[in-house]
């Protein structure tokens, strides 16, 4: 289905549009030490691998800052500069070449400082993100308020934003971000009906990759459902591989982006005759590869097998000692139960190259 959007305005990243009713952006992290330039690049180059379109690095000294220069002309993707309180880091991150700051200007110092960095960044056509986060709040917010709440979090992104207007800055990002999924999802919605800046969604230190999965698919997953968000991050205390994927995910599941095929498989129950656990993992990992939009079935039994099979562009039917190779709707032949996860990704493969071919010919896509 297609939801509907909230309207913002674009903005540009290097070759990456956030708003603006472009794709919504897959974003990542590094976890590495950004003055180590070599681990660093090691891994933005596996991050995009796995799907980043962004990547951002923290920038806490000013050897992280000079390593900038040797990481940016190796980053696959677009590189954001994650800036604290220092806006000398900021001046020279810009120098170095990065694609976007992400940065509050209220922290950075004087005023003559905010301004030499968005002078820098306007000329150099370098957008800036805020980012707040209901962890470090502004302390005469935390006063007013008591503690984080939304409407601290969402006055703290609207002083922010008075500053970089004020100086003429529009080519802004904004996000608000807290480990509270509630939380997190009354500041964006509140924040989204005041302004017409893009918005970065992500549930902030989200937790292991387990819990922090099915916090951030709640959070992530509720606002765009709602239309709301132009760019997400996962937070996961585990690789940012893992962290992409996730996003992937996400936006797969609302069908707002496409990246490859989907694995749809049965939980099993007493009725299932064959080992579909294994034989979806199995799947999954071996057609992650693959970039046609295919929709792939897994199944135990004949109550829901063929069923969904048949609603499917590929699926297997397991029964007694095998299944029902699908293809399109269509019974294509019986396979033996040691064949089926080889049966299923043959296909698959073959439908992806079929699919590129008809991308390469500017075909229409047909199911």
């Amino acid at each position: 289905m297609a939801w509907e959007r909230r309207r913002s305005r674009a903005v540009k990243v290097r070759g990456v549009t956030i708003g603006g009713g472009a794709p919504v952006v897959v974003q990542g992290m590094t976890k590495t030490d950004t003055r180590d330039v070599k681990a660093t690049v090691a891994q933005m180059v596996r991050m995009a691998e796995a799907g980043c379109e962004l990547i951002r690095v923290a920038v806490p000294d000013r050897r992280a800052a000079q390593a900038l220069r040797e990481i940016v002309p190796q980053s696959p993707v677009p590189v954001v500069a994650d800036i604290h309180f220092n806006y000398s880091l900021a001046l020279m991150a810009l120098e170095a070449g990065v694609d976007k700051l992400r940065l509050n200007p209220g922290n950075i110092g004087e005023p003559e400082r905010v301004r030499q960095v968005v002078r820098e960044a306007k000329a150099r056509g370098v957008p800036i993100r805020i980012g707040v986060n209901a962890g470090s709040l502004e302390k005469p917010l935390l006063e007013k308020y008591g503690y984080p709440t939304a409407e601290a979090m969402v006055e703290s992104a609207r002083s922010h934003l008075r500053i970089l207007e004020d100086l003429d800055f529009f080519d802004t990002v904004v996000s608000l971000k807290a480990s509270d999924v509630v939380l997190m999802l009354t500041a964006y919605r509140m924040l989204a009906t005041q302004v017409d800046y893009p918005l970065h969604l992500g549930v902030t230190e989200a937790g292991t990759p387990w819990t922090g999965t099915i916090r951030s698919a709640v959070g992530i997953g509720t606002l765009l459902a709602e239309g709301i968000g132009d760019t997400i991050r996962v937070s996961l205390s585990g690789e940012p591989e893992e962290e992409a994927r996730v996003a992937r995910e996400i936006l797969s599941c609302l069908d707002l982006r496409v990246f490859g095929p989907k694995v749809i498989s049965c939980p099993t129950c007493g009725r299932c005759q064959v080992d579909v656990i294994s034989m979806a993992e199995a799947v999954e990992r071996r057609t992650r590869h693959l970039t046609a939009p295919l929709r792939i079935s897994v199944m135990g039994c004949a109550v829901n097998g063929p069923g969904e099979c048949r609603g499917s562009d590929l699926g297997m039917a397991g029964g007694k000692a095998g299944g029902l190779l699908y293809r399109h709707g269509e019974v294509v032949r019986q396979v033996a139960d040691t064949e089926m996860v080889e049966a299923l990704v043959a296909e698959a493969e073959a439908q992806d190259r079929a699919w590129a071919q008809r991308q390469a010919d500017g075909e229409p896509e047909r199911r």
